[in-house]
């Protein structure tokens, strides 16, 4: 019985240890080998085979995160390049293999409402170095006013341009867009010149009493001229056209003169007559009212005057009281502080708010979108990669970053409805019970410090963690819109 024991404890361990054992196709960067291992997750076999995966690198595989065998995993390393949404600069972490693929990404969700193009701008960054401009056929290229078309796409812009002989100078500015179905390869050439204009300076004017004039009369005495200043400004111009202008220096070369107005002396006012022709009656007057003064009316007046210094007294310790009555509200001026929530105009369904943060608990109406602590930095320039976006932005950025991870058609559709119903597409959307913030409603917000510090503002990095965590833990959109029909969460 024991040897037997032994035998099917030692069968069991063979058949485990041969079904535990799995052949893997491993394919990095394009890069493709078999392997054999022993691991049970994805995240478990990279990290046997020294794969160092980053934030936005991606990987995917047949079977999700658990390994079966004869599985796919595909990694793919993450490259930082800059598009432009709609004439907004923004910094895009991609895996494309060619600019006309990277601008595929963002047709293939058929978001119109954003026109998107590739910056280059160093022609010795990976896009012009080491990116194809378009695998699949000519690129239309567009410089110093002339329109020619290069054959091979299959080159990267530095190369197409050298067959053209075009020669960029540093500054030059190269970008790729679609243009219906061409791929269009455009370069900007920038110069720097000065110009100089000429401002007038206003003039101002004086007024000046001359006695020598009757009153009531006046006369201009200088006429008034505008001066002159030089300007110089440094300018900046793409393909020819002012783009910025800095001023660097200022002369005045004439100076303004004032217009001055003398003017006669004011008529003398004559003194009114209240004695009326009685000369004798103020001296009388004045004797009564010397006599008038005894000690007995002194102490009296003096008597009534205390008593009316205690009534104004009195009357400034009521206008105390009144005033402390009225100060106990100041408290309520802390309302003011969230005025900055009328800035976001994307937010309009709480402009009811704006003006009082002890509203908070109506928030829940909204979806979880009030309470927006950070509306006060809607005046701050960009500080991230996609500062405080439209919703429109924000909708053109992930249909390409969705693309690009194979989500397109169904679990776009999937994707669109799921993050419009947790946040509307709102960077700022909070969740006033649980405290999940941002377009993904991402709980506890500080998850998507992964993907960057300014997490609270930045739209891309929002959309980025919001990917990732789906791909992780639902494998796409279509599953994790499925979850969230099923109980709300997803």
């Amino acid at each position: 019985m024991a040897i037997c024991a032994v035998a099917v404890a030692l069968a069991s361990t063979v058949a485990f240890g041969v079904a535990a054992r799995k052949t893997i196709a491993l394919s990095i960067n394009g890069d493709t080998q078999t392997v054999t291992t022993y691991a049970m997750s994805v995240t478990r076999l990279l990290e046997e085979r020294g794969v160092d995966v980053k934030s936005h690198d991606l990987v995917q595989s047949t079977s999700g995160d658990i390994l079966s065998n004869h599985d796919v995993v595909t990694v793919r390393s993450a490259y930082q390049t800059t598009i432009s949404i709609d004439g907004q600069r923004v910094p895009f972490w991609t895996v494309a293999t060619s600019a006309s693929q990277l601008l595929g990404f963002f047709q293939q969700n058929e978001n119109e409402a954003a026109k998107v193009t590739v910056d280059i701008d160093n022609i010795y960054s990976q896009l012009t170095g080491g990116l194809v401009i378009n695998e699949s056929g000519p690129v239309t290229v567009i410089a110093d006013g002339k329109t020619s078309v290069a054959p091979n796409g299959k080159l990267p812009a530095a190369s197409i341009l050298d067959s053209k002989g075009i020669s960029l100078n540093k500054e030059d500015r190269v970008s790729v867009e679609k243009d219906g179905d061409k791929t269009v390869l455009r370069v900007q050439r920038v110069t720097h010149g000065q110009e100089t204009t000429t401002v007038a300076i206003p003039h101002g004017s004086q007024t000046i009493v001359d006695k020598s004039l009757k009153p009531g009369t006046s006369v201009v005495r200088q006429q008034g001229e505008d001066g002159e200043k030089k300007q110089v400004y440094n300018v900046t111009y793409v393909d020819g056209i002012a783009e910025t202008r800095t001023l660097i220096s200022e002369t005045t070369t004439k100076i303004s003169l004032d217009t001055i107005v003398a003017v006669g002396p004011e008529k003398a006012a004559e003194p009114s007559d209240t004695s009326k022709g009685q000369a004798d009656k103020g001296s009388d007057n004045a004797g009564k009212s010397g006599n008038k003064s005894n000690t007995g009316k002194s102490d009296g007046n003096s008597s009534n005057g205390s008593t009316s210094g205690a009534n104004k007294s009195d009357d400034t310790s009521n206008n105390d009281k009144n005033n402390d009555k009225n100060n106990g509200n100041s408290g309520n001026n802390g309302n003011s502080g969230n005025s900055g929530n009328s800035g976001n105009s994307g937010n309009s369904g709480n402009s009811g708010n704006s003006g009082n943060s002890g509203n908070s608990g109506n928030n829940g109406g909204n979806g979880g979108n009030g309470g927006n602590g950070n509306s006060g930095n809607s005046g701050s320039s960009s500080q991230g990669r996609l500062w405080h976006p439209t919703a429109a932005q924000a909708k053109a950025y992930a249909s390409g970053a969705a693309a690009q991870r194979g989500w397109t058609s169904y679990d776009w559709t999937c994707l669109d409805k799921l993050w419009t119903r947790e946040s509307r597409w709102l960077w700022y959307a909070e969740n006033a019970k649980t405290g999940a913030y941002g377009i993904p409603q991402s709980l506890p917000a500080s998850k998507m410090a992964e993907f960057g510090a300014n997490y609270r503002d930045d739209g891309a990095v929002q959309i980025d963690w919001g990917l990732a965590y789906i791909a992780q833990r639902y494998g796409s959109p279509s599953k994790a819109w499925e979850r969230s029909e099923q109980i709300g969460w997803y």
